[in-house]
Order: C-alpha cells, then sequence, then structure tokens
C-alpha cells in the first residue's frame, strides 16, 4: 500500500492505528486525569482551572481539566505508542510526560493566562507537580496496558 506520495504507507501510520491510539490514550488520560483531578479537588485547585476559560464554576473547572486530560492523553499515544506497548517503557515516558506538561501547564500558560508571574515554585506548583506525576503515571500504565491488550488481538 502506498500513500499520496507515493511512499509504502507503514501499518503503525495508518488511520486506523492512530484512531485505536488516540481512543487509548483518552481512556488513560481520563483515568489518570479524574485522579489527578481529585487531588486539584482536595487541594482546592479545580475554580483555578475554570479561571482559563473566564469562570469560577468547580463544574466548569472539572470539565475543563478533562478535556485537557483527554486530549494531552491522546496526543501522547498517537505520537509515541508504539513505545508505550511495554510496561515499563509506558510508566517512564508517562511520569517524563507528566513533569513536561507541569513545565508547559502551571508554570508557563495558567500564569500567562491569568496574569500570574512564570514559573513560580512554591506550596501550590508542587502540589501540582505531584498531581502531574501522578496523572503522567497512570496515563502511562493504562495507555501500555490497553496497547497490549489489542496489540495481541487478531
Amino acid at each position: 500500500m502506498t500513500s499520496g506520495t507515493g511512499v509504502a504507507a507503514t501499518p503503525a501510520w495508518t488511520g486506523q492505528v492512530l484512531v485505536r491510539r488516540a481512543a487509548v490514550g483518552v481512556t488513560g488520560g481520563l483515568v489518570g486525569g479524574v485522579v489527578f483531578g481529585l487531588m486539584m479537588q482536595a487541594w482546592g485547585m479545580i475554580p483555578m482551572v475554570a479561571q482559563l476559560v473566564e469562570s469560577s464554576s468547580t463544574t466548569v473547572g472539572w470539565v475543563v481539566h478533562l478535556l485537557i486530560s483527554a486530549f494531552f492523553g491522546a496526543v501522547l499515544a498517537v505520537a509515541l505508542g508504539h513505545v508505550v506497548r511495554g510496561l515499563l517503557p509506558g510508566t517512564l515516558l508517562g511520569v517524563g510526560y507528566g513533569a513536561v506538561l507541569w513545565v508547559i501547564g502551571p508554570l508557563v500558560l495558567m500564569p500567562a493566562r491569568l496574569g500570574m508571574p512564570l514559573f513560580t515554585i512554591d506550596d501550590m506548583t508542587l502540589q501540582s507537580l505531584v498531581g502531574h506525576l501522578v496523572f503522567g503515571l497512570l496515563l502511562g500504565v493504562v495507555s501500555a496496558a490497553l496497547l497490549r491488550s489489542r496489540a495481541a488481538r487478531p
């Protein structure tokens, strides 16, 4: 099979594979997102997430948080699904991904959007780091398990 450019399409990048990977990533992202969201709820951070869309509603904060979680889960699984299939690589990649998302989100994008100083390290951002690492861990483990089980199917 060839792509429109005349280059043979590899099975890893066919539309069906990408859709499956995205679904796996969304699932892993939502599992990690719910756990991280419960942590943020306990820490009183969910209304701050709602502020990203100019709301103070806890419900809106949850919706925004879960949409972000699903999106970044899909990004990881689509881009690196071939690496995530093993439990150890999935776990390590997930935790590393969570750390990167912590830098991008709470240290840069969120403060920039809310008019706060960038790269502030305080109790809140350290709690957020723990949450992002837990999110990444769960995303990596769930994605690896689902990708392995789907790969074993005929």
